[in-house]
């Protein structure tokens, strides 16, 4: 597997070994010794998570807070999506800046985000199918969110936001300078 480092530290993504042939293609979409030697990475995934969204579906940006924050592990099945995280690691030198990165069926590529970054994501096919591992479990009481159009983080979504479909919790986030996390 490659790794690939981004600017925002712990941030990687991760691009599979396939092995093509003329009955389509093979390739290990996780193997928890190899991912620990090539990322670093030493904490149990003990949850997998799977939506299915049309184009122009817009979810995020989530996260859940201490002590049930998550690391997670994201790659798209089916389509393909624009992911998008953003640093809300207080005193990290890269707090508040977002990073983003095609996911797609074709490119195989995974997302590995640390805990302390809020997660979203936009569909940019007609469908898509998302799969993300996570190191810890959900707690509804330890969830938060930021705004999706937070001016201040001034996210390209890579589409039309007047177009997004986006939930009636999403659109009620706070902006980042409004909140709470604990990391």
């Amino acid at each position: 597997m490659n790794v690939i480092k981004t600017p925002l530290e712990g941030l990687l993504i991760i691009e599979p070994r396939v092995f093509p042939d003329d009955r389509g293609y093979f390739f290990e979409s996780f193997n928890e010794q190899a991912f620990e030697q090539a990322t670093s990475f030493t904490n149990k995934f003990v949850q997998d998570n799977q939506a299915r969204s049309s184009i122009n579906v817009l979810r995020g940006l989530h996260y859940q807070n201490a002590p049930q924050a998550q690391t997670k592990l994201i790659r798209a099945l089916q389509g393909a999506i624009w992911d998008v995280v953003v640093d809300i690691r207080e005193g990290s030198r890269t707090f508040g800046q977002w990073y983003g990165v095609e996911l797609s069926a074709e490119n195989k590529r995974q997302f590995l985000v640390p805990r302390g970054f809020a997660h979203g994501y936009s569909v940019l096919t007609e469908t898509a199918e998302v799969f993300y591992k996570c190191d810890n479990f959900y707690s509804k009481a330890d969830e938060g969110g930021i705004r999706f159009n937070d001016t201040s983080l001034n996210i390209d979504w890579k589409v039309n936001l007047d177009d997004v479909i986006v939930s009636e919790k999403d659109w009620q986030q706070p902006l980042l300078k409004d909140a709470v996390f604990k990391f």
